[in-house]
């Protein structure tokens, strides 16, 4: 053995204190690296928003150190921005989340924090996390956000909050977009007076928005040339036992009493049967068996009866048994009369 090796295997339990943390520190790949891997994300800017607006951002946390990691505390710059950490503990290969909270009700103006995630194993260290953003002062959305809850797949739900403006007299609400295509937003003015503005600001999930969790916003577009849009943030569940796709049906332009075909998977968390499937002035043919499987392919037989002119009618799929299960998709059409030849 060698003389250093003599002398630091030799000093006892201090020496291979420090042995064992030479290897641990070896085994984790160098600072910089390691905490640019583990938060991917280090900055954000939530932009404009508006008083009481629900305003938050999920900063991911991803341990790639091969080791159990423990965040002791996360420290904030500014009572503008709570932090909030989904674990404390985060294993090996595992995820987690910080989320940072703009306290939109109590501050006003240009608002920035720097949140410090301190760090204590598998090593210590600190990480800088950084928002920012502007809380404009003359616009308050009441409830600061459209939370749905859950939202049952195949039916339609609503939710709606306020605008309140306080300023200019001409100010005004000019758009509402959402960046998905079943997130319908409208809007419409509720009062005006006196530099004053009140809009109900009206979100509606479609019948075909896909199944899961989803957290969204809507643009509220106004007439302020200095800050015209600002976000308003929409969240839900859509849950649903039985699945359909396609969700929606679009059958495109054809004649009245012309028949086509569509085909259907239905997938169910449990075996099922088929009891029945229905729409609304269309005659539905398929081939039903009594069989009770939690995947199904049907081919279905669509022709308009009663249906005229556009469509957008919903196909109702209902289930056997004693805890029937239904589930809707979509169908859209042109029914034209007999003399409209089109093909399919």
């Amino acid at each position: 053995m060698s003389r250093i090796s003599k002398s630091l295997f030799g000093a006892g339990p201090i020496a291979s204190t420090a042995v064992a943390t030479v290897f641990a520190f070896s085994s984790i790949p160098a600072r910089a690296d390691w905490t640019d891997k583990a938060f991917p994300v280090k900055t954000h800017d939530f932009g404009t928003v508006a008083v009481a607006s629900k305003t938050e951002f999920s900063f991911p946390i991803v341990n790639t150190t091969g080791s159990e990691m423990h965040i002791r505390e996360v420290r904030t710059s500014c009572g503008c921005t709570t932090p909030t950490l989904s674990s404390n503990y985060i294993p090996a290969g595992g995820q987690g989340s910080l989320l940072a909270r703009f306290n939109t009700p109590t501050f006003r103006g240009k608002k920035g924090a720097t949140l410090t995630v301190v760090i204590d194993k598998p090593v210590y260290t600190e990480v800088l996390l950084k928002v920012n953003g502007y809380i404009r002062s003359d616009m308050v959305f009441h409830p600061g956000s459209v939370e749905f809850g859950t939202v049952q797949q195949g039916e339609a739900e609503s939710g709606s909050t306020k605008v309140f403006y306080a300023g200019r007299s001409d100010w005004q609400v000019v758009d509402v977009r959402a960046n998905q295509p079943w997130l319908i937003p409208t809007f419409q003015q509720l009062e005006r007076g006196a530099g004053k503005a009140t809009y109900e600001l009206t979100v509606q999930v479609r019948e075909d928005a896909p199944e899961g969790f989803f957290q969204d916003e809507v643009i509220v577009q106004t007439n302020d040339r200095s800050m015209p849009r600002i976000p308003l943030q929409v969240s839900g569940n859509v849950v649903t036992a039985l699945t359909v796709s396609p969700q929606s049906i679009a059958l495109g332009s054809l004649r009245s009493g012309q028949e086509v075909s569509q085909r259907l998977v239905l997938k169910g968390r449990e075996p099922f049967a088929i009891k029945s499937i229905e729409c609304a002035g269309w005659d539905v043919q398929f081939e039903n068996t009594s069989d009770e499987k939690k995947v199904h392919i049907v081919n279905l037989k669509l022709k308009p009866n009663t249906a005229q002119g556009p469509q957008r009618a919903s196909l109702v799929i209902t289930t056997n048994g004693d805890e029937a299960m239904t589930a809707k998709a979509i169908l859209t059409a042109d029914v034209q009369g007999e003399h409209v030849a089109t093909a399919n």
